[in-house]
């Protein structure tokens, strides 16, 4: 069988003040009446249906997370009582799996991705689906740049894209790439075998069992006694256990990059990963100013502004690229090129004990 594991224990600091610890990132319904976790489900049908799709998420939202997806079944919904980023998520996915389906596939997906073709990003993920099958194969989908964006990591693939080819085609993965400045990315773009990595995988439970026991001992031995704990009145315990034990790492860091059998599939199907409010924006409808608009808002002289309101009138006057949002005790204007930077308000909440804002 193939299963989902959704992502969705971040908070999604660059989203504040809209994204808070009690109502992260996933929870919000930025496009529309369904929110982001939700459309991730919703998405799957036809491929995955709802009672195999497991959500890993913080346990303080595991009630919240059962009230929006009432179609998931509750033991599907797993709570981290630690956060340790996405490799002991993984790590704790494989392990609740391990128990139910010693032969599963697992897809998995942050919970927070916007993607517009749902059709053509069924074909990217059969083939992915297929490419994992093979012994050992660790599979990514990659996504087709559409410019040299420098808030993306890159994937390096060995091969040719046929351009007049609408079959998905895996390729052997040749290396991964940080963030690059403007100047990478725009060598990456040109060199026509870079991908952005989307940070959806593709595996065998065995094949990322492997992996896990080969380049992270640690994480692999900490969640082997979850398996058997799984349903048990021990499972708790060895739960926490395990997060305990494991390192903080990401599954890029810890597997990804140290992989040897890894492939990648390239797709093109309105991929977002809505990183932060300039990615709003850009998914927004706009006027013929470029401006896009949520709630009471007068835009007079501006241009390429977004602007949410939540109950307050809000006015801009001769501004251009600009980022507003407002929400009951908190107000964001930034310019529209700093909005990775708005993580870094959080940060300073915290340090400075400012948490009913966080």
């Amino acid at each position: 069988m193939t299963y989902a594991v959704i992502m969705a224990g971040g908070v999604g600091t660059r989203f504040w003040p809209a994204s808070r610890q009690a109502h992260p990132k996933q929870f919000l319904d930025v496009f529309g009446e369904a929110t982001l976790i939700q459309n991730t489900v919703a998405r799957l049908q036809g491929i995955i249906p709802p009672e195999r799709c497991l959500i890993v998420t913080h346990e303080r939202y595991i009630g919240k997370t059962r009230a929006q997806l009432p179609a998931v079944p509750p033991e599907n919904i797993l709570g981290e009582p630690i956060s340790r980023n996405t490799a002991p998520c993984i790590a704790y996915a494989a392990a609740v799996l391990a128990r139910r389906d010693p032969e599963a596939t697992m897809v998995v997906l942050p919970a927070d991705h916007v993607i517009t073709d749902v059709a053509r990003f069924h074909t990217v993920l059969q083939t992915a689906i297929e490419t994992a099958q093979r012994p050992g194969a660790i599979v990514t989908i990659g996504i087709t740049p559409t410019h040299p964006a420098t808030g993306y990591g890159y994937i390096q693939f060995e091969g040719q894209i046929d351009p007049a080819s609408r079959t998905p085609q895996a390729f052997p993965v040749r290396a991964f790439a940080e963030k690059p400045d403007e100047r990478t990315a725009e060598r990456f773009v040109d060199s026509g075998d870079f991908l952005w990595n989307s940070g959806m995988f593709i595996w065998r439970l065995d094949s990322i069992s492997e992996q896990l026991r080969q380049h992270l001992p640690k994480t692999f031995d900490a969640f082997l006694p979850v398996t058997e704990a799984v349903g048990t009145t021990s499972e708790a315990e060895a739960v926490l256990s395990a997060f305990k034990a494991s390192p903080k790492i990401s599954i890029d860091y810890g597997v990804m990059e140290k992989a040897e059998d890894v492939y990648v599939v390239p797709g093109s199907f309105g991929w977002n990963d809505v990183g932060d409010w300039r990615a709003v924006y850009n998914l927004q409808d706009k006027d013929d100013y470029r401006n896009a608009a949520d709630g009471k808002v007068i835009l007079h002289n501006a241009e390429k502004c977004y602007v949410q309101s939540k109950d307050r009138l809000i006015v801009l006057v001769g501004m251009k690229n600009t980022i507003v949002v407002e929400t009951d005790d908190a107000v964001l204007v930034c310019k529209k090129s700093h909005t990775q930077q708005v993580k870094h308000v959080v940060e300073y909440l915290h340090e400075h004990n400012m948490t009913d804002y966080v």
